[in-house]
């Protein structure tokens, strides 16, 4: 039997070397490779901190979508702002909430060679190889949309030989699932893959308003195709296609924090569709080798939600005091009926045509007495980007602002990997990037900001011996700066803020124990931020039901930590493993007015979304005759909603299980995610939002998924 690696949480070693006597005929754990940088390696010769879940884990933990594990990664959060996770923070850094026309992301997201930053709701896991999650900049690589890391779908590739992989779930909620996945040859030369995955359920929000289960519903549909064409050991050609319609609702809020009852009566909606492929060609010559790669994606989707969270009679129900009352000879009326009706509705067309060019040496070439790797590229990137932004509080003269983005990068890079010795080597890169941008929209705010940036690392790895591998980064990494639109005269010093750069300084050792079947990865980082970009937000003195929300930079700050992941294969059917991540992310010296003209000092705060520790664990046991169980756990400490408001979420830990029988070519399984049905917080804000009392100022949570129950069936064969 073959155990796949978990490389997303390892157990820590003390409870590998405790439970060392069950390792009796244990299986050695396989080799992880990384695709997502230049070249393929082995991930414990990547000088970088990485998570890698492989594609065994995603269906032990029975993970339909990248939401399902996004908690096990260690120093890892994200957003609840939309119904799929689409805004993520690594180690403190990334964004929180929607943008008005500057797409411009710190957490990158792609799936193969499709850049989808921004946009990761399009992340179904079905018939996924592995998702790896880089931490740290990638500004080699990736550029300015990694500042903070990167996280890399990497599906299925054509196979040569024919494979079926079907897939049905029935849970809670009414959910339903279906999957496929077909592979195989053409020809010779020529294979194949197709999956086509679709998923609905009612969204666990019942609306007593309209009578309805499903106004927070999702309905996703993914599509993906590939072709590889290989006509000889010096080419190989890959096409790949992708197509994702996610029609789902948004109806998440309650006046009460009761989390799963709603009243309103214009639910909200959260659409995605997108068309995307990739197009690339690796020449593999005698001197050098050669990948071109084109991609492209078209993108519409639309953002909505009810903001006053209610409906016209249960405003009508509520008394307001001190309501104006235009009926009564502009006098203020001591007591009235409310009146309270609010709804945000975007809608955006993206477009993006990237092209990428790598040059790269062979054995044959190596520099400095066969030394040292090398590779030369460049990247021209374009994207644009059509909204239509509906507000009835607004500062624009009409309800709908259309504007109009356009935003082309276009960068070179370097890299060289030196071996200093048999056990010692060093990687340098460094990244030159461009970005010319343009933004017009309908209350005349125009900008055409250019800008240069930089990035790179350097990376010492030492070999220790076969087993013991340390390493010491230094990366630097960027995100462009921005501008503001619709901001009121007295934000006017606000319209525009600059580029954001991150340091990152980071040891870590990876190791193998026990004869290959145990494993740990341990990393410390130290993080310092330089004009740091926050999103700030101020209530409107003449319009208490309005907020004006911004991006500003917040001078510097400085983020360390420490990572921890390990795993261990006990004997032929038992798996451990955890992980543990420990984050300090604080401003450094920042302070903003509020909406009564006070100074807010936020020096020394934590930043929003940072939790001091974010943990996993779990096992996983396979006997030989057929049964399967896994049980799983993961967890966060307690974070700040926002940057603005010190509203927090509470500490909380998620129990997840899977139990099965599975056949050579069918499996059966039961399945339960948040076994304890708690209630946690993924999004917060804190501000007034009830007339009928007076707008005071209170906290709005978010909630997570409650419990699920359900089960899977299998059906492969090849």
């Amino acid at each position: 039997m073959k155990l796949y690696p978990h490389i997303t949480s390892r157990c820590v070693l003390a409870a590998c070397i405790a439970l060392a006597g069950l390792n009796a005929h244990a299986n050695t754990l396989e080799e992880v490779t990384v695709t997502a940088d230049f070249r393929d390696l082995a991930i414990d010769q990547l000088p970088s901190s990485i998570t890698v879940i492989d594609q065994q884990t995603l269906q032990d933990e029975s993970a339909r979508h990248f939401e399902d594990v996004l908690n096990s990664i260690a120093n890892f959060n994200w957003s609840g702002a939309t119904s799929r996770p689409r805004y993520f923070q690594i180690r403190g850094v990334g964004e929180q909430e929607d943008y008005q026309g500057a797409p411009n992301s710190s957490v990158g997201f792609m799936v193969d060679d499709i850049d989808l930053s921004g946009l990761g709701m399009a992340a179904s896991t079905f018939d996924v190889q592995q998702v790896e999650v880089l931490r740290g900049p990638q500004g080699t690589r990736f550029g300015a949309n990694a500042m903070a890391g990167m996280i890399y779908l990497k599906t299925n590739d054509p196979s040569q030989d024919f494979e079926f992989n079907g897939q049905a779930t029935l849970g809670e909620d009414n959910q339903q699932g279906m999957g496929l996945a077909v592979s195989g040859p053409m020809s010779d030369t020529l294979s194949y893959r197709v999956a086509v995955e679709s998923q609905q359920q009612d969204g666990y929000r019942d609306n007593g308003f309209l009578g309805r289960t499903d106004t927070n519903g999702r309905d996703e549909l993914t599509t993906r195709a590939k072709l590889r064409w290989a006509p000889s050991a010096l080419w190989q050609i890959d096409v790949n296609y992708l197509y994702a319609n996610l029609d789902n609702g948004y109806d998440a809020w309650t006046l009460d924090n009761n989390g799963f009852d709603t009243l309103t009566d214009q639910p909200g909606v959260d659409n995605q569709e997108t068309q995307a492929g990739s197009l690339k060609i690796q020449w593999f010559g005698e001197q050098v080798s050669v990948t071109a790669i084109t991609a492209g994606t078209d993108t519409d989707h639309r953002h909505a939600y009810d903001g006053d969270w209610a409906n016209p009679n249960y405003w009508a129900s509520k008394s307001c005091t001190d309501y104006y009352d235009e009926n009564n000879n502009g006098d203020f009326a001591d007591q009235i009926p409310c009146v309270y009706d609010y709804t945000w509705d975007k809608q955006a067309s993206r477009q993006t045509l990237s092209q990428e060019f790598r040059f790269a040496s062979t054995e044959r070439s190596r520099l400095f007495n066969n030394s040292t790797n090398w590779l030369l590229g460049i990247y021209r990137h374009q994207l644009e980007e059509d909204n239509d932004l509906y507000s009835e509080y607004n500062t624009w003269p009409d309800e709908v602002l259309q504007s109009h983005y356009e935003a082309t990068n276009t960068a070179v890079f370097a890299q060289t990997d030196t071996e200093l010795s048999a056990s010692l080597s060093l990687s340098v890169g460094v990244r030159s990037e461009s970005r010319v941008a343009d933004y017009r929209d309908s209350n005349g705010d125009a900008f055409s900001p250019s800008e240069s940036m930089w990035g790179g690392h350097i990376a010492l790895t030492q070999s220790f011996n076969d087993d013991h591998t340390g390493y010491a980064r230094l990366a630097r990494g960027y995100k462009a700066g921005g501008f503001n639109m619709t901001l009121p005269a007295e934000l006017a010093t606000k319209k525009e803020f600059e580029t954001e750069t991150l340091w990152n300084y980071e040891l870590g050792l990876k190791s193998q124990w026990l004869a290959g079947r145990a494993s740990t990865s341990a990393t410390v980082f130290y993080m310092t931020r330089e004009d740091q970009q926050i999103a700030a937000s101020q209530q409107d003195p003449d319009d208490p039901q309005r907020f004006v929300l911004f991006t500003e930079n917040a001078g510097t700050s400085d983020n360390y930590g420490v990572e921890l992941e390990g795993q261990w294969a006990a004997n032929a059917w038992l798996e451990v493993y955890g992980s543990i991540g420990y984050l300090q992310a604080q401003y450094g010296s920042y302070s903003y007015q509020d909406k009564y003209g006070s100074t807010v000092d936020l020096s020394g705060r934590d930043l929003a979304h940072a939790p001091r520790y974010t943990y996993s664990a779990g096992v996983t046991v396979r006997p030989a005759n057929g049964w399967f169980a896994n049980l799983n756990a993961n967890g966060k400490s307690d974070f700040y909603y926002s940057d603005s408001n010190a509203s927090q979420s509470s500490t909380f830990t998620l129990l997840n299980a899977k139990f099965g029988y599975e056949a050579d070519q069918w499996a059966l399984y039961a399945w339960g995610r948040n076994l304890t049905d708690a209630h946690y917080g993924v999004r917060g804000f804190y501000f007034g939002n009830e007339p009928d009392q007076d707008w005071a100022e209170k906290q709005y949570i978010r909630f997570g998924d409650p419990r699920q129950l359900g089960v899977t069936f299998n059906l492969k064969f090849q």
